[in-house]
């Protein structure tokens, strides 16, 4: 009898940001590299032969907790990758569900019908991950392995093993949060779950110290998601200066190359002001009506996605002494990298990848 930990990768950007992932690379949230920690205690203690997970940055990263410990190498396996969502790759779930939201309710309960040009249709990915899963289970006989994989990869296989149809995986077979454990076992001819979608891990007193910590990153998964456009209004200079003059800042408003205004639904919520071939962020401004619904990471989100394309790997702020928008950075990551002759305070948050992974 094989047996196989199929896990999903720990909270990643596109999670937090509210974009969608399908097989663009991303990072891990900070809250996402407590999942690492606490899944690597759940597992110091298990026999592991062998680690397998999908080339995708994000599930490199979470298997981390595995094989570096036990010394393993790790098996890249394109076959477990995420599904190609097409022209949805990098668009915020606003944006998906305001141009295409027949298709975006689909997506999540109507499996068998879903198809946008450009993407993995779900049966194509389902047939891709089990052929990929039981190859590896024949590679392995009487072994224990860890597989990492994604929610939606994840979700198709396990409603396919338990019975349950494309038609109805939507409404019988929910996602598993991030680095939730499926247990299955292979007899040589057929997989049959054990247990599914375990987060035992993330209860713990370790995990949950972190999560009651200050300085937590708040996970928004399952908030709005906003949609940006270029501010571009005939009164633009005077919204952006009076979001500037609110943010307590002196003076008129910097020049910068990038000014994204972002909406909720139809309704202008926040605006990003910056330099993405630095990284600066020169204002991250939401509504005061607005705020405290998980809505101003999404446009750090956009910051991270414009640097990123243009090769940065950090993204900075510059805050006047005892602004209110310290608490609010640090809670998105950024560090205090020391303060200015201006009398102003420097944070930064890298947005790199680690090579090593």
């Amino acid at each position: 009898m094989t047996t196989i930990y199929l896990i999903r990768h720990a909270e990643a950007e596109g999670n937090l940001y509210r974009i969608a992932q399908g097989q663009h690379d991303s990072n891990l949230t900070d809250r996402g590299w407590r999942q690492v920690r606490a899944l690597e205690r759940r597992f110091s203690g298990v026999p592991v032969d062998a680690v397998y997970a999908s080339d995708l940055y994000r599930t490199r990263a979470t298997a981390t907790a595995i094989y570096r410990p036990k010394n393993l190498p790790l098996c890249r396996c394109p076959g477990l990758r995420e599904i190609c969502v097409g022209d949805w790759e990098g668009r915020t779930w606003g944006d998906i569900a305001r141009r295409t939201p027949e298709a975006m309710a689909d997506f999540g309960s109507r499996m068998d019908r879903w198809s946008i040009p450009g993407a993995e249709t779900p049966a194509e990915v389902l047939a891709r991950v089990r052929a990929a899963v039981e190859d590896i289970a024949r590679e392995n006989p009487g072994k224990t392995v860890a597989v990492f994989s994604h929610g939606y990869a994840i979700r198709l296989l396990l409603a396919n093993l338990q019975g349950v149809s494309l038609r109805d995986t939507g409404a019988k077979s929910p996602t598993g949060d991030n680095t939730a454990v499926s247990l299955l076992e292979w007899d040589g001819e057929r997989l049959r779950p054990v247990f599914t979608n375990d987060d035992s891990h993330l209860k713990t007193p370790e995990y949950l110290a972190g999560e009651a910590s200050p300085r937590a990153k708040r996970a928004y998964a399952l908030e709005p998601g906003l949609w940006f456009r270029p501010l571009e209004a005939p009164d633009a200079p005077e919204r952006l200066a009076a979001a500037w003059e609110e943010a307590g800042e002196p003076g008129p408003v910097p020049a910068a190359s990038l000014t994204l205004e972002g909406f909720l639904d139809g309704e202008p919520v926040g605006l990003l002001h910056m330099a993405p071939e630095t990284g600066r962020i020169l204002l991250a401004h939401i509504r005061p009506d607005c705020r405290g619904r998980g809505l101003g990471v999404q446009l750090i989100g956009q910051a991270v996605q414009h640097t990123r394309a243009r090769g940065g790997e950090s993204l900075s702020v510059l805050l006047p002494g005892g602004g209110s928008g310290r608490a609010f950075f640090l809670d998105c990551g950024f560090l205090p990298r020391g303060g200015t002759a201006e009398g102003r305070e420097l944070l930064e948050k890298p947005i790199g990848f680690d090579p090593g992974i």
